[in-house]
């Protein structure tokens, strides 16, 4: 592909502030970089959040880490993706949602890559920092030093290979935090695309029931489709959810519990639901100061544990796709991005993604505006 001399970004500048079209120059790849064409990108939560200001995000902005793109020009040192799989121009590819400055004791001794002092994500940064096209929502991206790439399938639709790098590689960690196995019982508080494909990872491992909540009716009745087997709504009366799942999960309740809403006052119904010996893990409250007040002695007299996921390790990514792949005709993950803007209706798609009007709001920079 010939390499073009600029590129649009969408930036705001404020929360809540208006996006702008901006036009920035475009450079040859870097030792350790890719330049690639977004094909699409879709609006996870934490887009959401940092737009609306709850959780600290630089600006002027550019938002946007669940993408997909196609290489335009490949730096020096990079010719595999992370399988060893050749790459070239033209090929389209997904890559981790983080990179990290180097190797470090988190990364080599803890093997916590995803916590390695420097971290940073694609969407979190300012647009006035190098090599600005560095977020999802542009025509371009750069794919920094010391990420990880993965050449997509034919077989995937962009509607399935998108949500890979975030959504769905997070619910392998969450799943795997979980220690989900053959015949456990599992509940999934939040029914989003972070909880549908939780839900289908959790029958993946073998469980034999998955129990959803969400106040969304409309969710409810699609986490059918996902491996739901039964959806409940949380706002009613916490004493009969406890009830209605422990019958549903005799003797004792749920093995384990997911938080994927995002609503800290979730927490303690999901440890109330637990059975003694459960495990119950946090990937939704992404937000500083998500305060709750609970009762510390349910964790030392039931034997729970209390875990969090907060990105992900880079082999999760690798089972997310292999998942994806496997399951595509099981469950239709395409369905789930039910929404398409153009680049510049970027400000609409965020408004209808917040309003919860789709589920899953997807930018694609080559659609036409109408």
């Amino acid at each position: 592909m010939e390499l073009p001399a600029t590129g649009r970004l969408a930036v705001y500048d404020a929360p809540n502030a208006p996006f702008r079209l901006v036009s920035l120059p475009l450079r040859a790849p870097g030792p350790g970089e890719t330049l690639v064409r977004i094909r699409m990108s879709t609006i996870c939560r934490s887009d959401i959040h940092s737009y609306q200001g709850r959780r600290p995000n630089p600006c002027p902005g550019v938002l946007g880490h669940e993408i997909i793109g196609e290489i335009v020009a490949l730096g020096e040192g990079i010719t595999v993706d992370m399988r060893g799989a050749p790459l070239s121009p033209g090929d389209r590819v997904t890559w981790s949602e983080y990179f990290i400055p180097g190797p470090n004791y988190f990364s080599e001794v803890l093997d916590l890559p995803q916590k390695s002092p420097g971290v940073d994500k694609y969407g979190h940064m300012a647009m006035d920092a190098p090599p600005h096209h560095h977020g999802g929502f542009g025509e371009y991206c750069y794919i920094l030093p010391r990420s990880w790439i993965l050449r997509l399938p034919e077989c995937l639709s962009d509607e399935e290979a998108t949500p890979i790098n975030c959504g769905v590689a997070t619910m392998v960690a969450v799943t795997e935090a979980a220690s989900i196995r053959l015949g456990h019982r599992v509940v999934v508080q939040g029914l989003g695309l972070l909880g549908l494909y939780g839900a289908a990872i959790a029958k993946a491992r073998g469980a034999s029931l998955v129990i959803g909540f969400d106040g969304v009716p409309e969710r409810r009745a699609l986490s059918s489709r996902f491996g739901v087997d039964l959806a409940l709504d949380p706002s009613g009366d916490p004493a009969s959810l406890v009830r209605q799942v422990r019958a549903e999960c005799g003797p004792e309740g749920p093995d384990a519990v997911i938080e994927v809403c995002g609503a800290p006052e979730a927490i303690p119904l999901g440890l109330e639901l637990l059975r003694p010996g459960g495990t119950y893990v946090l990937g939704g409250v992404v937000n500083p100061r998500s305060m709750v007040e609970l009762d510390a002695n349910l964790l030392l007299r039931k034997l729970l544990t209390l875990r969090g996921v907060h990105n992900y390790h880079p082999r999760n990514l690798v089972e997310a796709l292999d998942f994806v792949v496997a399951n595509r005709t099981r469950y239709p993950f395409g369905e789930l991005v039910d929404g398409k803007y153009p680049l510049a209706q970027v400000g609409q798609a965020m408004a209808d993604a917040a309003a919860r009007r789709v589920l899953r709001a997807a930018i694609v920079p080559g659609l036409a505006v109408h």
